[in-house]
């Protein structure tokens, strides 16, 4: 099954988050997902046993309980294949880093911090410096 395949499934998702908070056993995560999805704990039975064959999710044996955890590998294979895209979005948070940044300066000189500016004078946005070097 392709990773996408096995991370399509809100359920398997949803345990996927769970045991990334840490190691449970079966039926803590059967209790939890039973509680939001209400499904039956054969369908979480099921659930688990996708992610276990898939390399998602490892188990233990613990006694008479089956301990639950994150197996990292397909998640990294998803993260290498994602970084083929990651270019799309960083450059717009870079952008945003900016901008906050510029907004913090001019909050800092508005409140009389030091770094100069004028009482009640706002923040000058991107487009309006564009706008004021393009302008001469």
């Amino acid at each position: 099954m392709h990773a996408f395949d096995v991370l399509g499934d809100p359920v398997r998702r949803r345990i996927l988050e769970l045991l990334a908070e840490g190691e449970r056993s079966s039926g803590a995560v059967t209790a939890a997902i039973r509680e939001e999805f209400s499904i039956s704990q054969p369908a979480v039975s099921q659930h688990l046993r996708v992610l276990r064959e898939s390399g998602f999710a490892t188990v233990r044996a613990d006694g008479a309980r089956r301990l639950y955890a994150v197996d990292a590998a397909p998640l990294r294979e998803v993260d290498a294949w994602l970084g083929r895209f990651r270019g799309f979005w960083e450059q717009r948070l870079d952008a945003l880093g900016t901008e906050l940044a510029r907004g913090k300066r001019a909050r800092r000189s508005h409140d009389g911090t030091p770094g100069g500016g004028e009482r009640g004078t706002r923040p000058r946005t991107a487009t309006e410096e564009n706008e004021e070097t393009s302008d001469g």
